[in-house]
Formats: structure tokens, C-alpha cells, sequence
């Protein structure tokens, strides 16, 4: 059956890949962009583009009107979207500090709390957050993202206590190094630097992040909730 689903920064990466698996399994997908173009292959797929920036309050709001109007109520939600603001603590501002905080938590609070609102009238619903395997280890120059993904940990967990009984399900997905324009323009020195620590020595690719997302979201995992899924090679293990 198709559902409605929601992926919040849909437009690249990992979030492309989301959006893109869920609309290839039939589902019908809207994707939210803060800037920039959508990109065409989603488009054309039939996938919804909401510009949105999570970090306001009033274009949430205004972002699910859209997409209940359009597809109606938010069945499935993958909360992706985030920034790095990358720094040694002590060069670290506040602004960076905050920033990071406010898109990749509290960005996702607000996004999961208005989902959650159609979700508990219908006693059902499925939510899928995307941490990082840094903010289970750990990570020099990161400790504004590393603490965001971190609480998200938290944060999906408490949610999984609170809405279980009414058939929500919340679960976390911990990607390690993934394939994408980011690690790319790193040098080869770093890449092989990288790869050296994961066990399996390979990067993940979106594909694979999503192909996990897709099944915390499915029937089959009905009975999983407040999970941390780790999908880094190894990367992570003892954590």
C-alpha cells in the first residue's frame, strides 16, 4: 500500500537515496530543501519538493499544510536533514555551536512533533532518525555535530517510550563514511586515512543507509523500536 512519507533534506546524499528508494517502492514521497534547485531525478519520479528551512518554526508549519493538502498525513518520517560546522573547540564560536544544535536537534523536534500529531490519531506511524556513528564515538572538530547526533540517540529513545502504545515506532539509523560529494572532495591522503579505519575498507554508499531506513519504515519491523542501527563497516563497534 502506498504511504505518505516525509524526508527532510531529500535534495542530496543519503537523503536523496531515502527519497528516492521509498518512491521507487511505490510510496508517495515529499522532500524538504532549504535551497537550491530539487533535483529532477526525484521530480520526475513524482516526489513532492517543500522548501524549508527546519530550523523556523513557521515554514514547518507551512511545510506539512503543503504536504497534507497533497498526499495527506505524514505516515512515515525520516528526519535527515543537517549541517556541519566543523572547528577545534577552542575556535569554536557559539554561533557555530548553536547552529548545529538548532538544525540537526532541535530542527528535528520540530519536524517529529508535528509529524507525530496525525500519527497518534491514527494510532500508527513510523520514524526514522538519522545520527551518525560521531556521535556514538566521538569526533576531533566535531563536537557540536557529534553532540547533536548524539542526543538524537536520547531523543528517539524517549519518543519510543512515550508513543509505543499508540503503534508509533521510532527507531535511530547511525551511518558511518558514506560515498558522497562530501567525502569525495577530501584528498586521497584522508580517504585512504578513513578507509583504514573501517573493517570492512570500503565506504558505505546512500544506497545502503537507505535500505536500512526502508525497513525500520516496513511491516517486517513492527516490532522494533527505539534501536540504534549502526550502518558504518564496523567503524563503530564497542560504542
Amino acid at each position: 500500500m502506498s504511504r505518505s512519507v516525509l524526508v527532510t533534506g531529500g535534495n542530496r546524499g543519503i537523503g536523496l537515496a531515502i527519497a528516492r528508494g521509498f518512491a521507487d517502492a511505490g510510496d508517495q514521497v515529499a522532500f524538504t530543501y532549504r535551497s537550491g534547485e530539487p533535483p529532477a531525478e526525484l521530480t520526475e519520479r513524482g516526489c513532492l519538493p517543500v522548501r524549508c528551512d527546519i530550523t523556523d518554526g513557521e515554514q514547518v508549519e507551512q511545510a506539512y499544510k503543503v504536504i497534507e493538502d497533497t498526499q495527506g498525513r505524514v505516515q512515515v518520517l525520516v528526519a535527515n536533514a543537517g549541517i556541519t560546522r566543523d572547528q577545534l573547540l577552542l575556535r569554536m564560536s557559539e554561533e557555530d555551536f548553536s547552529a548545529v544544535l538548532d538544525t540537526n536537534l532541535t530542527g528535528t523536534f520540530r519536524m517529529v512533533k508535528r509529524a507525530t500529531k496525525g500519527m497518534l490519531r491514527a494510532r500508527a506511524g513510523r520514524v526514522v532518525l538519522i545520527s551518525s556513528v560521531v556521535g556514538l564515538s566521538g569526533s576531533a572538530g566535531q563536537a557540536n555535530y557529534a553532540a547533536s547526533k548524539a542526543a538524537l540517540v536520547g531523543f528517539g529513545r524517549s519518543i519510543a517510550r512515550e508513543l509505543g502504545s499508540r503503534g508509533i515506532t521510532c527507531n535511530v539509523v547511525a551511518p558511518g563514511f558514506v560515498d558522497s560529494d562530501m567525502t569525495r572532495a577530501l584528498t586521497e591522503e584522508r580517504r585512504t586515512e578513513i578507509v583504514g579505519q573501517v573493517p570492512l575498507g570500503r565506504y558505505a554508499q546512500p544506497e545502503e543507509v537507505a535500505a536500512t531506513v526502508r525497513f525500520l519504515a516496513s511491516d517486517d519491523a513492527a516490532y522494533i523500536t527505539g534501536a540504534v542501527i549502526p550502518v558504518d563497516g564496523g567503524l563503530g563497534m564497542g560504542h
